[in-house]
């Protein structure tokens, strides 16, 4: 499967769900606006989710959706897949969180959560992608 974006192979992880909330570089502006929200709280986990992680703007062609998703649930099966590791912070990356997510409660909760709305969000996208012959996509556009 290739990006046609990048023309590299897409193959996604369930750490791509988590790009809208690096604030590197923009701990000023959304790091501001994103440490107004509690992820351990589940209302506020509801709009981190919904407006950032599967921003209406954002719009990813519809099989990467399917594959994003598809991605998740394979991570959401595998009882020892880490998580918490996804928000660990690397001062060698150019990337960070808003303070205290890496000390998130229920990390694994919080990519369930991501993994329902996405399912809501994207059912007409899911379906369109899962009728399809996915052997034969050469790109996910």
């Amino acid at each position: 499967m290739i990006d046609p974006g990048s023309g590299k192979p897409y193959v996604p992880t369930p750490s791509y769900f988590l790009g809208c909330f690096d604030i590197y570089d923009r701990e000023h502006t959304l790091g501001e606006e994103l440490e107004r929200f509690d992820p351990n709280n589940s209302a506020d986990r509801e709009v981190l989710i919904r407006e950032y992680c599967l921003d209406p703007e954002w719009k990813p062609p519809y099989r990467q959706k399917f594959l994003l998703v598809k991605s998740l649930e394979e991570a959401l099966r595998d009882k020892n897949y880490d998580f918490q590791s996804l928000l660990k912070y690397d001062p060698q990356a150019y990337s960070s969180f808003p303070a205290g997510w890496d000390e998130m409660e229920n990390v694994r909760g919080f990519f369930e959560d991501i993994f329902k709305w996405a399912i809501i969000e994207w059912r007409d996208d899911l379906l369109k992608a899962s009728l399809e012959d996915q052997s034969t996509w050469v790109t996910v556009g």
